[in-house]
């Protein structure tokens, strides 16, 4: 009775429709669990993801749990998580998709999952890395460690939301620096991103990334906008 009258006063909704939550339900209804737009690229080799980086940086392994449409549900889920402080969520979409690759063959060689660093400015202007806390619940699902001190932002940059692709590359081209490269030698790294557009904030990490001994990197994103 008691949440029952919580509810009444603060109640829960569907990050993605808006509409009410039942008791069992997280965030997210069910209907909208089984219809929001998953990419299932784990399931596909050589998927649209892992071609976006063909000729750029060699990857063992790519796949993103959702695709992204602008104004659609994924872009509310986003949002929510960016932006709302959100972070239970982007945990919550974590675990989820890890239990969905939990019989990923590429995955099972993994060392470390590496969360797209945040600038310290832009870290304490939001609170939280949300890629991190993805991968928090990665982590939870596919017991990989995530690790966030390896690679780091140096420099603080703009936001990549308006830039074309050339603007994105120049805008984080050089804003990346490995901590330890003799802990990455002979690792398999798997890059962690909120959402993946161009590509050009991972091909970034990647380029410091390659230039160690005997690296392998794979990518993991919520989203991906296949435009």
């Amino acid at each position: 009775m008691f949440e029952d009258f919580i509810s009444l006063i603060y109640p829960r909704n569907c990050v993605a429709c808006g509409n009410s939550l039942f008791k069992h339900e997280e965030q997210v209804c069910n209907y909208c669990y089984i219809n929001l737009p998953k990419s299932n690229y784990h399931l596909i080799k050589g998927n649209p993801l892992e071609t976006v980086f063909y000729g750029r940086i060699p990857l063992v392994f790519a796949s993103s749990f959702y695709l992204f449409n602008k104004k659609g549900s994924v872009q509310k889920i986003l949002h929510s998580i960016k932006y709302k402080g959100n972070k239970q969520l982007a945990v919550l979409m974590g675990n989820w998709f890890g239990k969905q690759l939990n019989d990923n063959e590429e995955l099972k060689t993994a060392d470390f999952l590496i969360p797209v660093p945040l600038h310290n400015k832009k870290f304490k202007q939001r609170g939280y890395n949300q890629s991190e806390e993805f991968a928090k619940g990665l982590t939870e699902a596919l017991h990989i460690k995530t690790n966030t001190e390896l690679l780091i932002r140096k420099d603080f940059t703009a936001t990549q939301t308006k830039k074309n692709k050339y603007e994105r590359w120049e805008n984080v081209e050089d804003v990346f620096e490995i901590t330890n490269t003799d802990a990455l030698k002979n690792k398999h790294v798997v890059i962690i991103d909120d959402v993946i557009t161009t590509g050009a904030t991972i091909e970034a990490c990647c380029s410091q990334l390659n230039k160690i001994e005997g690296i392998k990197i794979s990518v993991l994103s919520i989203a991906f906008a296949n435009k």
